[in-house]
């Protein structure tokens, strides 16, 4: 029940005046702006309490955490003893928002801006990382830099003594181990979160390390370790606590998540719902006009075209289906409506991540410091009051007419800032919807409905703000062309869109999917360039170098050669996947005690350059002179520009392949040698672009199940399988054969019972608490479900807690599997609502292992259950697309890899292993040689089907899969890295 409301006491007023304002017209226009802000009636909670009754117990939580106990109860039937740990975690956060709404009040913002700092918008960024925080403290509890101490925080990727090797790559961690030692008290402080928040706010808006430090000398002051070491947490905005965004804000509101994803906005999920019993009406759910809202995404499909074709919905009366080219850059929303300023508009422009770029575009028509909205004053319908966009934001290129590849958008905008009327490269905005318009929001209407509202109120301006048109499909034949179009002018690919879709916020599905090209081959040969600096690893890396910065050599021609060190070299790349752990051992043995830790103050320019002002972009944390290092073999998917690299372009997804001792700094790749392999290697691709998009359905073979039975039903050979005592005490009365999952007949089924302590009569009256079994509606089973008053259970349940009891093994207390909805023929009303609680909401035992079949059917049926919008493979894309990666989780290693293994498979235990690995792996194992394949791993070595198998490759249209051993899965797996191909080719 919700408590009854409390008038604010004099510290609550306090409170409330710390964080929004002194001001009273501050806090009065917070009122304004959200109607039902809440104010609450005491003092916020200590910032310790976030410790005690919310982090500590949800990490404790996190290490060790039981499956529920099942228990029998009076009635005969099995449930969970203990909540199932989601629930237990849920549990936690309910107790302590409780605890937040009994002792403080409704205003529950000032708690969720700590725990999500990463979503609080109306906090500027502190402008402070790890190393820069690690002075901070330094000359706070004044110790030498050069210390034992001072060097671990500085250096805090480094290993240490202080911290050991579990402490080298955790910065907060090794905090914590120096501020325990020298920190001003020992048990908690006494600063509440109204006091945390209002530093924060002065923290952020602080002017150099002066004010920064005195800031950071009252927490240190007020604060313990454990306080500090959680304070520096929240600063960096990497809290890792074992509870989700959504979860938080699901459990604070069951329409949280959905107020977030269209506001982007703490402060209204916390200020519009206050009371969890009160649901948000139909209307009150909507976009709204000046609040950045969280997009509608496209989702990433393997599938066939007819397959995408056939999900957009398409009807007799309504075939058709949109087809967009996909743009490379970045999405963006626009939002405008009238204003009284110069100009007449108002505009403001959000990121997908709600990163707010008015700044940088423009708040209004007459904006001297705007990129774009300067040139905007013919864009709009002389009828539009107000609008909301959603497009892309590319670069764009006046001199060759082109859109730029993604990577020089920020740049571009900075110098339209200083340069609007000149003729270099420009940022473009290209609108795809239109969300709201005129005070209405429209995201409920069809998106052709939509692209109507958007043609009828938007006006191109050259080069500006255009809108982005579309192809209107109605045959699956309609995507090739289109495809093959912009592969030849290196676009990123294809948007598929349902014309009778709604917007739909923070979602990914069927209604827009993404086509790439699928002919993306390795840049060229392996590169080979010179190692010119190191970063430190963390997690399981911390301590030691893990990637490397890679350089092109700077040749004559490029700078005046009588000012010019020949040894010089400009950044290119970073590479940190690929390396096997002898590489590693290799390349620093041969490169030991050659290293210089990095001086931002005095970088040795004379030997390495670096992009970005004054040189800092990419900085590595040591680098290496030109003849102490090492030349590496490597290869990538392809390049792009970059600003981040001083070449002014790098490599997409490099990988390792191999040390080259037999080069020197001198026979590495140049800057004139990588445009001239660059050149070639874009030539060759123009050529070879034919590929062939036909698809050929298989006939699939349908395993019919043997059961061993004689005429009459008795069982010909004895049971094999477990035997144990998870029946003892339980009668059964079995009712008809087994047809799912397996077939058995009754006579088995009753084997199976008598093996495993169960007793059997045939008689369903026989005993009072007879469980009875049925999988087909026989006579019998028929007229108990008319009776209505008995439940029939499917003999699945009795192999699973057979199999349940064999894991578990001999010398245990007896684990008797709970039923499931799944294990039930029939089921009294009184039953399922116990057996329904036994599952999670996909279906999900709390209780027994699961056989692959079984995982396989509850992931299949999660994305439709819960309703999600994430998609694993969609989310790996847009990482690469990004430069970044999942970088030594295993279960990346072989992202992007279909692979069809040639030979016995199903042989040992070691190959169907490697299997199962590679597709835990985000590898895809098809059992045809497929156009999809990219590797073809050989477990039958047979000279000639190997010589065979080679031949229909080369013979066939596409790209040309690699032909490896299946110890390339195994080494790759054992590494923690995908390995280069070339080590395990297989030759004939």
């Amino acid at each position: 029940m919700h408590h009854i409301s409390r008038e604010p006491d004099a510290e609550a007023v306090e409170d409330e005046e710390r964080q929004y304002g002194h001001d009273p017209l501050i806090r009065q226009e917070l009122d304004s702006k959200y109607k039902n802000r809440p104010h609450n009636h005491s003092k916020t909670l200590p910032f310790h309490d976030l410790i005690i009754y919310l982090f500590n117990p949800l990490i404790e939580h996190q290490k060790v955490h039981t499956g529920p106990k099942i228990s029998r109860n009076k009635q005969g039937r099995y449930g969970p003893k203990n909540p199932a740990p989601h629930e237990m975690r849920r549990n936690i956060i309910q107790r302590f928002m409780s605890k937040w709404r009994n002792d403080v009040g409704d205003d529950f913002y000032p708690a969720m801006r700590l725990l999500l700092p990463d979503k609080d918008r109306d906090r500027p960024m502190y402008g402070l990382k790890e190393k820069a925080i690690g002075k901070l403290l330094v000359k706070l509890m004044k110790i030498s830099p050069d210390s034992e101490d001072g060097f671990s925080l500085t250096n805090w990727k480094l290993p240490g003594q202080i911290a050991g090797a579990r402490g080298a790559g955790d910065f907060t961690r090794r905090c914590y181990e120096v501020l325990s030692k020298r920190g001003m008290r020992a048990a908690y402080g006494n600063m509440r979160i109204a006091e945390v928040n209002e530093l924060l706010d002065k923290l952020a808006a602080a002017q150099g390390e002066a004010q920064q430090l005195s800031i950071f000398e009252t927490f240190y002051e007020k604060m313990n370790a454990d306080e500090l070491m959680w304070l520096i947490r929240i600063i960096l905005r990497e809290m890792k606590f074992g509870a989700s965004e959504k979860t938080l804000l699901n459990i604070w509101h069951p329409d949280g998540e959905a107020v977030f994803n269209m506001s982007s906005n703490l402060r209204r999920v916390c200020w519009d719902l206050t009371d969890p019993e009160q649901r948000l009406e139909d209307d009150e759910g909507g976009i709204c006009l000046m609040s950045c809202f969280q997009p509608q995404l496209a989702q990433f499909s393997l599938n066939t075209f007819q397959k995408m074709v056939d999900r957009m919905g398409a009807t007799e009366e309504d075939p058709d289906y949109w087809i967009e080219e996909k743009l490379d850059g970045e999405r963006m929303q626009l939002h405008m409506e009238d204003a009284s300023i110069p100009g007449g508009k108002r505009f403001a422009f959000w990121s997908r991540k709600a990163k707010d770029y008015t700044y940088l575009y423009g708040n209004s028509l007459e904006d001297d410091n705007s990129a774009l909205t300067r040139h905007l004053k013919e864009a709009f319908d002389p009828r539009v009051r107000n609008i909301i966009l959603d497009g892309e934001m590319i670069t764009w290129d006046p001199e060759s007419d082109l859109m730029v590849p993604f990577g020089t958008l920020k740049t571009a905008a900075l110098e339209q800032q200083k340069n609007p009327f000149g003729g270099g490269m420009r940022p473009l905005f290209r609108v795809f919807d239109c969300l709201y318009v005129n005070d209405q929001d429209i995201s409920n209407f069809t998106l052709r409905d939509r692209y109507n509202a958007l043609i009828g109120s938007v006006r191109d301006v050259h080069r500006r703000l255009e809108i982005h048109h579309h192809v209107v499909a109605t045959s699956v034949n309609a995507i090739e062309p289109l495809l093959r179009k912009v592969i030849a002018e290196a676009a990123e690919g294809l948007v598929l869109k349902n014309p009778r879709s709604l917007y739909r916020l923070n979602s990914r599905n069927d209604d827009w999917m993404k086509v790439k090209p699928e002919y993306m081959e390795e840049f060229g040969e392996a590169l080979d360039c010179l190692v010119i600096g190191g970063y430190y690893g963390s997690g399981r890396k911390g301590g030691r170098l893990s990637s490397f910065l890679c350089g092109l050599r700077v040749t004559k021609n490029m700078v005046d050669s009588r000012c010019m060190n020949p040894m010089k070299f400009y950044s290119f790349f970073k590479v940190g996947g690929g390396f096997r752990a002898e590489d590693y051992d290799k390349l620093m043995y041969l490169t030991n005690d050659k290293w210089h830790d990095w001086d931002r103050k005095n970088p040795p320019t004379e030997y390495i350059e670096l992009a970005g002002p004054d040189g800092q972009y990419e900085r590595p944390d040591v680098w290496i002179k030109p003849t102490d290092s090492v030349v590496v073999g490597v290869k990538a998917a392809s390049v792009g520009p970059s600003d981040s690299f001083k070449t002014n372009f790098t490599l997409r997804f490099p990988r390792f392949t191999t040390i080259r001792p037999d080069k020197d700094w001198q026979s590495a790749l140049s800057i004139d040698d990588f445009l001239a392999l660059k050149a070639q290697a874009e030539a060759d691709k123009q050529k070879s672009m034919e590929f062939d998009r036909s698809r050929k359905k298989t006939r699939k073979r349908i395993k019919k199940d043997f059961t061993i039975a004689g005429n009459n039903g008795n069982v010909k050979t004895p049971y094999a399988g477990p035997e144990s005592k998870v029946f003892k005490g339980l009668n059964f009365c079995v009712l008809s054969e087994m047809i799912h999952p397996t077939r058995k007949t009754k006579a088995e089924i009753e084997q199976i019972i008598k093996s495993n302590g169960g007793s059997i009569f045939q008689s369903t009256t026989a005993k009072e608490d007879i469980l009875c079994i049925g999988d087909k509606r026989v006579v019998k089973v028929a007229s108990l479900i008319k009776g209505g008053y008995t439940d029939v259970i499917k003999p699945s349940w009795i192999l699973n807690a057979v199999a349940q009891a064999d894991i578990d093994g001999p010398g245990r207390e007896r684990f008797l599997v709970p039923f499931e909805p799944n294990h039930m023929f029939h089921m009294t009303p009184g039953t399922r609502q116990i057996v329904t609680e036994n599952v999670d909401v996909y279906g999900d035992s709390y209780a027994r292992d699961l056989s692959v079949t079984e995982l396989r059917r509850v992931l299949d049926d999660m994305i439709p259950v819960k309703n999600s919008s994430f998609s694993p493979a969609d989310f790996l894309t847009e990482l690469e697309e990004r430069g970044k990666g999942l970088g030594e989780m295993r279960g990346s290693i072989f992202s992007g890899c279909v692979a069809y293994f040639s030979g016995d498979i199903e042989r040992d235990a070691e190959t169907r292993m490697a299997k199962m690995r590679f597709e835990f792996a985000a590898g895809v194992v098809v059992d045809k040689l497929t156009e999809e394949v990219t590797h073809v791993a050989i477990v039958d070595e047979d000279r000639d089907a190997v010589r065979s198998l080679r031949k229909r490759i080369s013979e066939r249209a596409g790209k040309v899969p690699r032909v490896v051993g299946w110890a390339w899965v195994e080494e790759s797996w054992k590494e923690g890295t995908r390995l280069d191909e070339e080590r395990f080719a297989v030759v004939v």
